[in-house]
């Protein structure tokens, strides 16, 4: 099966280098990614829900971020980590996210430590549960990991302790998540790179095998570090998760106030993919037959 092997190639793929990990928020982001030769993919909850209209408050429903992941699967063939936001609920009800995200192609999913509803991590005005609650809710998608997948589908821990209580209570809870059967830590937020190597160096000497995440979100708390940067830090995956989503809402504003203005496209058109280019992304020769899903690889 296509989706429990991409659990076992995207453990392997984060234990050989650093991961760079692009926002696929659709399928035909998905296949963009493949295309240009991206190992692995990140679905975000602040670019699912953005385009779904929403601002990035828990808005979107289980079965809605499983639709998404569902197109970028099979569209892209990747493995993907997704966003779960705070687990859709309390306890088995992490279970359940666990199996449907392994179900509809997920390789792995991270969970926070936040109240709900949510808010974005690199925004003020964030509350967490206590650790304990964090700590049983990693127990019990670790289990349904092994239940579903032999344990190969990897459960990542975020925590958003640095906004709230500081650097120390991160690597704290960071620590009882990886106790609590963690795969991976996810440490939103922090404030520079000398942090990041901090946590970084506090984790690996706790498990070396542990695997790290990094967040290049843009606009964020975090400034911009490089992978290769990263990589010498420790960390074994950088996301880039509304990278993509910001790339094209900004064109899609500018076209339509060109649009407006002149009242044609003509003056967009050298800005536009073609009908040539378009096919090609999706894998289409008009006149050849078309195999669902087609992903770029198989």
């Amino acid at each position: 099966m296509l989706f429990k092997q991409n659990c076992s190639l995207f453990r392997k793929l984060l234990a050989q280098k650093c991961l760079m990990m692009p926002g696929a928020y659709n399928g035909i982001v998905g296949r963009q990614c493949a295309d240009n030769g991206f190992e692995a993919l990140y679905i975000s909850g602040a670019a699912v829900t953005a385009s779904s209209g929403v601002p990035d408050i828990g808005m979107v429903t289980l079965d809605g971020f499983c639709k998404t992941i569902k197109d970028v699967a099979l569209a892209s063939g990747l493995p993907i980590l997704a966003d779960a936001d705070t687990g859709f609920g309390e306890g088995e009800m992490c279970s359940k996210t666990v199996w449907e995200y392994f179900i509809h192609g997920a390789s792995g999913l991270h969970i926070e430590d936040q109240v709900f509803p949510k808010r974005c991590g690199h925004l003020d005005g964030k509350e967490l549960v206590p650790s304990d609650v964090m700590e049983k809710k990693i127990q019990i998608a670790k289990n349904a990991s092994i239940q579903c997948s032999g344990g190969e589908f990897v459960i990542c821990a975020r925590t958003d302790a640095r906004g709230t209580h500081g650097l120390d209570e991160c690597i704290k809870r960071s620590k009882a998540y990886m106790d609590a059967g963690a795969d991976m830590i996810f440490p939103e937020g922090l404030h520079t790179k000398e942090e990041m190597a901090i946590v970084a160096k506090e984790l690996k000497q706790k498990n070396p095998n542990i695997y790290l995440l990094a967040n290049m979100t843009e606009f964020g708390k975090t400034p911009y570090i490089t992978l290769k940067e990263f990589e010498q830090m420790g960390y074994n995956c950088v996301i880039y998760p509304v990278s993509t989503l910001r790339i094209a809402s900004k064109a899609i504003d500018e076209f339509l106030k060109q649009l407006k203005k002149d009242e044609s496209q003509v003056n967009s058109v050298q800005n536009m993919q073609t009908r040539k280019e378009l096919y090609s992304t999706l894998g289409y020769t008009p006149g050849k037959e078309w195999y669902f899903p087609n992903s770029k690889k198989q």
